[in-house]
């Protein structure tokens, strides 16, 4: 999952990081080139399961519609339980990267899963602890991967984000 570069911003709302999504596509952006991370903990239903049939993803739980609409976007998708940030749902080419992390040595004793696969797509160290407590507070990363070019296209489209060299 090597790109140039990664484009990342972060949302307080689902409904925030949808229309980033939607306004990312309707330009014209690559949606696989496309990640987005999050939980929702300011509901009292949480996702308790997942699966995805092709292009629709079905869930159960108060993000479900938020997620299907994300998953029918974007290309791949999981549900962690991370170690230290709990449960995480994630669409798009960042999948292979946690999935790398929970399977390599990028994961050490004081590094969760999640922090180990920001870094290892280019994410600061810095903004690596800060999209981490973000998450863990119910915000939505989104990456857009791509060449230079492209990630700055997707942060002039949104008028946000922080661009990292993978």
């Amino acid at each position: 999952m090597k790109h140039d570069q990664v484009m990342s911003a972060l949302y307080d709302t689902h409904a925030q990081a949808e229309r980033a999504v939607e306004e990312l596509q309707a330009s014209g952006y690559d949606m696989k080139r496309l990640s987005i991370v999050g939980q929702e903990y300011h509901t009292e239903e949480k996702v308790v399961g997942y699966y995805n049939l092709g292009d629709r993803m079905l869930s159960w739980g108060s993000t479900g519609a938020f997620w299907g609409s994300i998953w029918s976007l974007l290309f791949g998708s999981a549900f962690f339980l991370v170690p230290g940030v709990g449960p995480l749902l994630i669409a798009g080419p960042f999948v292979v990267a946690l999935v790398a992390a929970f399977e390599g040595a990028v994961v050490g004793g004081t590094v969760s899963a999640l922090a180990g696969a920001l870094a290892s797509i280019g994410i600061p160290e810095n903004s690596v602890l800060e999209y981490e407590t973000e998450i863990k507070a119910g915000k939505f990363l989104l990456l857009a991967h791509g060449t230079a070019a492209e990630v700055v296209r997707a942060r002039e489209i949104l008028g946000v984000g922080e661009l990292a060299i993978a």
